[in-house]
């Protein structure tokens, strides 16, 4: 196990709610018969289940993974589908969510993760060397925190910079300067 051999962080990528928050997907899985918000908490319950024999002491973060391969994703739409239902009923300590891009939406849906519960803002892309300024960051953050705590949010690459072995667009000198530049951003916001 795990947490006997010393695991006190576990962190779960979440595609299939992800995708649920595209409207396309949803049309899609309404039109063969599903009903998505059924789905979202059938998904729910897997994730509780995994991490139901957890200790307390072990942290628990979701990420709301939308696809990450060769600079592309799988899905669009905003966290608003399933935000209520996701962020109160996933027994995680936090949430990892993708909003590099317009396509995740505005950060609205925050104000549904329940108080004890942290979100990090996945704003710095890991698909495109184009290096994020650290005043967009932190006005991003801003704007984040006008719907949650600030001390209850982070900031970090939306996604590994790698996720399969054909990884994605960037060199390793660009990984560096967007690790570099969360850590700049984060002293900047959290001083």
């Amino acid at each position: 196990c795990l947490v006997q051999a010393g695991c006190r962080y576990v962190q779960l990528d979440e595609i299939a709610i992800a995708l649920l928050c595209d409207p396309a997907i949803r049309e899609r899985v309404t039109a063969a018969g599903g009903d998505p918000g059924a789905l979202v908490d059938r998904y729910i319950d897997a994730i509780n289940g995994a991490v139901a024999a957890c200790p307390d002491e072990v942290v628990v973060g979701v990420h709301m993974c939308r696809g990450n391969f060769r600079g592309h994703y799988l899905a669009d739409g905003g966290y608003d589908a399933v935000a209520e239902r996701f962020f109160a009923g996933t027994d995680a300590n936090h949430f990892l969510l993708e909003y590099d891009t317009p396509r995740a939406g505005d950060f609205a849906p925050l104000r549904f993760v329940p108080k004890g519960k942290g979100v990090v803002l996945g704003l710095v892309s890991s698909k495109t060397p184009a290096l994020e300024s650290l005043d967009s960051l932190q006005r991003r953050t801003e704007e984040a925190a006008s719907h949650i705590d600030l001390d209850r949010l982070a900031i970090s690459p939306q996604c590994g910079f790698a996720s399969s072995a054909a990884g994605n667009p960037l060199s390793e000198a660009d990984e560096r300067a967007k690790l570099q530049r969360v850590v700049e951003a984060a002293r900047a916001i959290w001083r």
